[in-house]
């Protein structure tokens, strides 16, 4: 067991080091001059040179790289070049709402989708599975910023249940903290929950084909103990893989919904940064969110061994 948590914990190195060179060479492979467009149309020679320098432009690719790299592996991101603020600090100012939306859409996807799977397999044909599988094709089909904007027109404007956008720190009270959080969670979920109960009902589907299924129906098993325990723990592997590829779902979401609802999170930094051409902010966010997603999956494929004992790839 540990020779295997060793091996998939160093298998995400080189992993991570091929995402450090593609974030790195956003500079490079842009469009134009950065340094050019970062100026402006009415910068001069000299504050384009200027800019150039601060990016390090001016030095080789690998000396630049390679003094990058070290300054990440110090915990330093480097400056905003139009805050003149740390990236790291800029990140922290930043990262609890964006963690708080993520935290709550996972939560919230999770325990709605896997019982929705797991009634529609059980119910397979019936109007219940044809309800689930209808929700699932329009949570696919309709984008994030609509439902953000239905749900805040209904539910905070007509209805006044809760706020139109903003956001209030967990430190200021679970309830404030969670009434800006239902209409982003739920309208970022949508399409994560729509994956997740498709996935469970298919893997659920095969599982309850198979005889021991049978064999739990013959000796008396309760129908919950049956779904939930026997069923659901052996369809569990490809219901946690997909959870763990949806977090891309959430990442690339909450850019939208955090615009959508303004709540002050990375996801409005990312876009404010992109819009200033602010490249070591750019870097920063996506070098952070790489390295989640990266983690994630790491804890999903040593979840797999919980799951069944038989893995040890």
């Amino acid at each position: 067991m540990f020779a295997y948590i060793v091996r998939r914990v160093l298998a995400t190195i080189p992993v991570m080091a091929i995402v450090a060179l593609f974030v790195f060479s956003l500079l490079y492979i842009a469009p134009g001059d950065p340094a050019a467009v970062i100026a402006g149309d009415q910068a001069t020679p000299a504050d384009v040179e200027r800019i150039r320098a601060s990016l390090g432009l001016d030095r080789p690719f690998l000396v630049r790289f390679g003094e990058w790299v070290f300054r990440i592996l110090r915990g330093d991101l480097g400056v905003s070049i139009f805050t003149n603020l740390p990236v790291t600090r800029m990140i922290a100012q930043r990262i609890e709402p964006t963690l708080s939306l993520m935290v709550v859409t996972l939560f919230l996807a999770i325990s709605i989708a896997v019982p929705m799977g797991v009634v529609a397999a059980w119910k397979a044909g019936s109007w219940i599975d044809r309800a689930v599988m209808a929700f699932a094709v329009l949570g696919f089909s309709v984008p994030v910023f609509v439902v953000g904007y239905l749900l805040a027109y209904y539910f905070a404007l007509e209805l006044d249940w809760f706020p139109v956008q903003g956001y209030t720190p967990f430190a200021e009270g679970l309830g404030p903290w969670l009434s800006n959080l239902v209409l982003p969670s739920v309208a970022l979920g949508g399409v994560y929950i729509a994956l997740i109960a498709r996935i469970t009902r298919a893997t659920m589907l095969e599982v309850l084909q198979q005889d021991y299924i049978r064999t739990a129906r013959a000796k008396g098993a309760g129908q919950g103990t049956m779904l939930f325990v026997h069923a659901l723990k052996n369809a569990a592997v490809p219901i946690v893989t997909v959870i763990g590829i949806g977090v891309a779902l959430l990442i690339g979401g909450a850019v939208v919904t955090e615009s959508v609802f303004a709540i002050p999170g990375l996801g409005r930094l990312t876009v404010d940064a992109i819009l200033r051409r602010d490249y070591p902010v750019i870097q920063g966010v996506i070098l952070l969110f790489s390295f989640v997603y990266v983690l994630v999956n790491l804890l999903i494929d040593l979840s797999y061994t919980l799951f069944d004992p038989r893995i040890r790839y």
